[in-house]
């Protein structure tokens, strides 16, 4: 049996404009740049207070250029008034009083220059090919990534060969025109795995007794070298340790990553971190400034506002001058919108970083990283009555100038355990510590992770064993056979 009823209910839900001020704060400064660029590109109600010429404005005089679909706004509502100010830059410009007034926007140049595979190219037609060979040469060339590497097997790049250039050869040709390749600077280039890599390495060097060995090392005993197990190669070789030692002192000035070395211009990208942030320590008590950037002098354009000062003062108000100050609304109201959330924007950035900032006060006064207390999201949320979400988003992109260097914000937060003391200090701490312990062992008998906690736990930390490994590899330190040496 159908029926109808009426439910009343209570219910939270965001608004666009919360959605879009969400999205605002967690952006870091230059895409915030690129955000306020597109926003005043897309709204000619949005002025940045450059001077324009009467002719970069749109008119909105023409009948043609406005849908009906907004008929049902009704001009006679709308508060013609609330729109006006006599104030070239009405309140809403957006200024913050945090940053100084010369503060210039700095880029970095870049320089141009042929690519990697350019000068790849570029050194084959110094050596003397068959067409057909040149073909496969090129190709390959074609299929080394950024670390001068042949990710792919010979058998796939013969089957492209045929299918994308209608090139029917065997793997045994390609194999030898790729040694052609092997031949090409720098050395280790078009390498099929870190093996080969630094063998081809080694073949260019000057022939020593050192290089031999360590030809044979990664030639024949390559895994067993890896590992570390320098006892078992001395047995196998006959070879004392300071022999031993001078050919992995030859293996350790070798490139793994050949790709690495070109500098004349490359086509990846160079990514630069703008801070948003700045803390100086000035007279002994920190001083928190926003970047300049994140303030930009916005307000609503003049021409609009005399659009509707025209339409208030004209007489006889026609379809076309009532369907113009509908967009004008619509376009002012969203410009009005969009400066509020700027201010919004500096304010929770502000607020949020000096909290962070006095409650580090210890760290930022000292640089030293034992100084860190314990501190999660909800600890800045809960002082300055925000939720943690937003506290989330202001932490997760931004960086901060600090006099020990650009730091992420969210790297300041960790989680805190309670010492033999029964003192809550924070894991950062612990890492701190457990580095510095790591770095002063002896590297000829490296520390065992049950070794580690227990020397935690003699300095009053005490861990179990699977946190101290947890705890080393996200320091990317490598367990102790790894750390090995001779």
């Amino acid at each position: 049996m159908l029926k109808q009823s009426l439910n009343f209910k209570l219910s939270q839900k965001l608004s666009p404009q919360q959605i879009q001020l969400m999205k605002l704060i967690q952006l870091p400064t230059q895409a915030f740049e690129q955000r306020v660029k597109s926003e005043l590109e897309e709204n000619p109600a949005l002025d940045d207070g450059k001077e324009k010429t009467d002719d970069e404005y749109d008119e909105f005089s023409n009948e043609e250029d406005y849908e009906d679909g907004n008929e049902s706004i009704e001009t006679d509502d709308i508060n013609v008034d609330d729109y006006l100010s006599d104030d070239d830059i009405p309140e809403y410009r957006t200024k913050a009083n945090n940053y100084s007034a010369d503060d210039d926007e700095k880029s970095i140049p870049y320089a141009a220059g042929k690519s990697f595979t350019q000068t790849l190219l570029e050194q084959l037609n110094t050596i003397r090919l068959t067409e057909e060979h040149r073909a496969i040469a090129e190709f390959l060339v074609g299929s080394i990534d950024a670390s001068g590497y042949i990710r792919r097997s010979l058998e796939d790049i013969t089957d492209d060969l045929a299918f994308t250039m209608n090139l029917y050869t065997e793997v045994g040709e390609v194999e030898k025109v790729l040694q052609v390749v092997h031949e090409l600077d720098p050395a280790g280039v078009g390498a099929r795995n870190l093996q080969e890599c630094l063998l081809l390495q080694l073949s260019r060097k000057r022939k020593t007794e050192s290089n031999e060995i360590a030809i044979k090392l990664i030639r024949d005993s390559f895994d067993a070298f890896s590992k570390k197990h320098y006892s078992k190669i001395m047995t196998k070789y006959d070879i004392t340790e300071d022999e031993l030692r001078a050919a992995i002192d030859d293996i350790e000035h070798l490139n793994p990553k050949p790709g690495s070395s070109y500098a004349g211009g490359s086509t990846r990208v160079v990514e630069q971190v703008v801070p948003d942030f700045t803390i100086r320590i000035k007279d002994g008590e920190l001083e928190l400034t926003l970047n300049g950037r994140n303030a930009p002098e916005l307000h609503v354009s003049r021409d609009y506002s005399n659009m509707l000062r025209g339409y208030k003062e004209a007489k006889e108000k026609t379809k076309s001058q009532k369907d113009a100050v509908m967009f004008i609304k619509q376009k002012l109201d969203g410009a009005k919108w969009f400066i509020d959330a700027i201010k919004q924007r500096q304010e929770t950035l502000f607020i949020t970083m000096s909290t962070i900032m006095h409650y580090q006060q210890a760290y930022f006064q000292s640089g030293d990283e034992r100084n860190l207390r314990p501190m999660i999201l909800k600890d800045i949320a809960d002082q300055i009555n925000m939720d943690v979400s937003t506290v989330s988003r202001v932490a997760n992109s931004k960086y901060v100038d600090t006099p020990y260097g650009t730091k992420l914000i969210k790297e300041f937060f960790s989680e805190s355990m309670t010492n033999t003391d029964g003192e809550e200090v924070s894991t950062r701490e612990i890492k701190k510590i457990l580095e510095t312990v790591i770095n002063e062992e002896s590297k000829k008998k490296p520390l065992t992770d049950q070794r580690l906690a227990e020397l935690l736990k003699e300095k009053g930390y005490p861990i179990a064993r699977r946190t101290v490994a947890k705890y080393r590899e996200q320091l990317d330190i490598p367990v102790a056979r790894l750390r090995k040496e001779i």
